[in-house]
């Protein structure tokens, strides 16, 4: 058989660099920028992400024989190529970088690489919302909704003391109470715990958030612990790991549900960065003094153009267009 383990893709050393926070702003463009080409890179970065989160809990809790390891997990990926399954393929230094992270996961009995690609043999399921929002009913009857290119990974069965999902980009849950049985959802190095309640979670590069509707959520990261109450957002950033917790302002955050923006005084700046990550769009704001600038009105599933007129109109401000960039003044 001929060997492959020395080839790799090209964006790995990248990727492994923005997991470890030590990416440039230049290189986390990059990245973002990536992830925004197809659906195929998306979903290469959720798998890969989740196989450094998972890995990286594990690493902390065992020791391993590189060396042994290496050799394991490519004498795994040769009997999973000879079977006809499909596995990412990486380099030795990409291997170690990820601090042995399949190594550990086959060490613990897990396999977990080949359980994710191999046809017919995943224990969870892996659901992605592509470019457009996805609704899907857990084992346990919950009900989520995922935003536009996030993902759900969940086990076909929930475990006996808990149910647990990961979850990658952004999703609104209605959790069925349970007491016995707390859902728990992994997202960055976040982890929520919940009874029943309804809410949002969202992580991204910079930072992950949590959004209560109804109920209480218990959000932890590190040794970091609070309880969220409806109306509450906790939320984390990567640069200054400190949980927080406010009040919520806007409803914003249901948009992909809805499809409607409720603006009640909302900040200019504070509409203009929404617009710009829901239609990912180039809108600037050319005029400090007209950033605060308070709007009411309501928005429904309006192309860019429309919006700004109205933004316009309604503010008594300019909007000139540049290319792919819209400035506002």
């Amino acid at each position: 058989m001929k060997e492959k383990m020395n080839d790799h893709h090209p964006m790995d050393d990248l990727l492994v660099k923005a997991l470890l926070d030590e990416a440039s702003p230049a290189e986390r463009r990059e990245v973002d920028q990536w992830l925004l080409e197809n659906e195929a890179n998306r979903r290469y970065y959720d798998h890969f992400e989740l196989i450094w989160k998972h890995s990286k809990q594990l690493a902390a809790h065992s020791q391993v024989d590189e060396n042994a390891s290496w050799e394991r997990f490519k004498a795994r990926t040769q009997e999973t190529e000879r079977l006809g399954r499909v596995v990412p393929l990486w380099s030795r230094p990409l291997f170690q970088r990820l601090l042995v992270a399949a190594t550990v996961l086959l060490l613990a009995g897990a396999g977990w690489l080949a359980y994710l690609y191999a046809p017919g043999g995943a224990p969870e399921r892996v659901v992605h919302s592509g470019e457009g929002t996805r609704t899907d009913t857990l084992p346990d009857g919950s009900v989520v909704v995922l935003n536009k290119k996030s993902t759900l990974t969940y086990p076909d069965r929930f475990a006996d003391d808990k149910r647990a999902v990961a979850l990658t980009g952004e999703g609104f849950f209605e959790v069925v109470a349970d007491p016995e049985k707390p859902f728990v959802i992994t997202i960055n190095d976040v982890t929520v715990t919940v009874v029943g309640t309804s809410f949002n979670v969202k992580g991204s590069t910079r930072q992950t958030e949590v959004i209560v509707e109804t109920g209480q959520v218990e959000v932890a990261h590190g040794n970091q612990k609070i309880r969220v109450l409806p109306q509450e957002k906790a939320s984390v950033g990567k640069a200054r790991a400190e949980l927080t917790k406010q009040r919520v302002e806007d409803e914003f955050y249901a948009y992909y549900r809805t499809g409607k923006l409720v603006c009640e005084g909302t900040p200019l700046w504070l509409l203009v960065d929404m617009l710009n990550e829901i239609h990912e769009a180039q809108i600037v704001i050319g005029n400090p003094k007209i950033r605060d600038l308070k709007i009411h009105a309501t928005f429904e599933n309006q192309p860019v153009d429309q919006l700004l007129d109205v933004i316009s109109e309604t503010l008594s401000i300019r909007v000139e267009r540049q290319g792919a960039q819209y400035i506002l003044r």
